[in-house]
């Protein structure tokens, strides 16, 4: 399935348990178990027009299938005038993959940036994420030579 057999929209509200097998198989991929009660707060506020948090989906549309997600949102930046955007998610169901939609995905969110006068784009991804890697290598020109840390603020000892 091609670029052109799909679609590339904003999820809807009626959509959830499409939705959720998508984020359920990335957080697999992830090797992730999420509470149920952190799935149900993103969906939330996804449909909150309130919150930052975005999401757009591909669908299949000789199936009217959902194939992909991307969860994304806008924040300021102490580096920049301009706003910045996160892509905290982007996943594409593993038979629909090499079809051009992860880049479709990311080019809808660029295109939402230039649209809003957001300045720059950025994600992380998981060093052995090989696969994905590789287009992402391709819409940027590569890493940007930051290592990423994280620390549990409820777990610290400092």
């Amino acid at each position: 399935m091609g670029e052109n057999n799909s679609s590339i929209r904003r999820v809807h509200i009626d959509e959830r348990a499409e939705w959720e097998k998508l984020w359920v198989a990335y957080l697999t991929f992830y090797k992730t178990k999420l509470a149920d009660s952190l799935t149900d707060l993103l969906w939330q506020r996804i449909h909150d027009c309130q919150h930052e948090t975005r999401c757009y989906v591909v669908e299949n549309l000789s199936t009217n299938g959902l194939v992909g997600l991307a969860h994304y949102f806008p924040h300021t930046e102490t580096w920049a005038a301009l706003p910045v955007v996160y892509l905290n998610d982007l996943f594409v169901d593993p038979d629909s993959r090499g079809s051009g939609l992860g880049r479709a995905l990311i080019n809808q969110i660029v295109e939402d940036g230039k649209n809003s006068g957001w300045g720059e784009i950025y994600w992380h991804t998981a060093e052995k994420n090989n696969e994905a890697r590789i287009l992402y290598d391709k819409v940027t020109g590569g890493a940007d030579g930051f290592v990423s840390y994280r620390m549990d603020i409820n777990k610290s000892d400092l």
